[in-house]
This record gives C-alpha cells, sequence and structure tokens, in this order.
C-alpha cells in the first residue's frame, strides 16, 4: 500500500510521521479526529488537511498497532 502523503525528515518535528511535509504530525491527525467529529470543521479550522491525508494517517496508524487480546477484570463489564 502506498502512503505517498506520509514523510518523514530528521531535521523536522524530530523524524515524526508527518502529512506531505506539514508540520502536522499523524499523531496530530488522529487526535484531530477525535477533537473533531465534523469533518467539515475540521477542514475549517485546518484547510490544508486533504480528506487523502486523513485516510492515510489513519492507515498509517493502524498498521502501527498490534492486534492483542488484552484480558479486562470482569467488574469493568458494561450494562446494555
Amino acid at each position: 500500500m502506498k502512503l505517498d502523503r506520509i514523510t518523514s525528515n530528521p531535521a523536522r518535528m524530530n523524524g515524526q510521521p508527518c502529512i506531505r511535509h506539514l508540520r502536522l504530525t499523524v499523531r496530530r491527525v488522529i487526535e484531530l479526529l477525535a477533537i473533531y467529529p465534523d469533518r467539515e470543521e475540521l477542514h475549517q479550522e485546518f484547510p490544508e488537511l486533504e480528506d487523502e491525508d486523513i485516510r492515510q494517517a489513519l492507515i498509517f496508524a493502524a498498521a502501527y498497532l498490534d492486534d492483542r487480546i488484552i484480558k479486562l477484570p470482569e467488574n469493568n463489564e458494561t450494562a446494555a
């Protein structure tokens, strides 16, 4: 899978993966998606952020997460 919008430069943002050489890290994009559930509002605040940037940031983040099973204590069950 080609992630051509994710860039990394040791001289910029401490080498963290960024969106298209902008000073906008993949981590920040994921955080912004949580803060701005309305994509239109997100685009108003960050007009340089394109839908393809967001898609590739999500793919990049998902690729670095391990699938693992974590046993939770039984008292943390939620009621439906």
